[in-house]
């Protein structure tokens, strides 16, 4: 399924979940926040909130810097 990730284009499988997206585009982060459609996706939801063409994804982690 086509769907924009941090404003990007994005392909996922059309079963993908939100779990999905940040196990391929985040890995390893364990500090990440995301919204679909401009609502936040509580980290407990992600494994059973599935992604739908034309959504709208912002996967954001923190940054450090001073």
């Amino acid at each position: 399924m086509q769907l924009t990730v941090n404003g990007d284009a994005a392909e996922l499988a059309d079963d993908a979940t939100v779990a999905d997206l940040v196990a391929q585009r985040a890995p390893g982060h364990d500090r990440v926040a995301v919204a679909r459609n401009g609502d936040v996706v509580p980290r407990s939801s992600w494994a059973r909130t599935p992604l739908a063409p034309g959504d709208a994804v912002e996967v954001l982690a923190p940054t450090a810097g001073g």
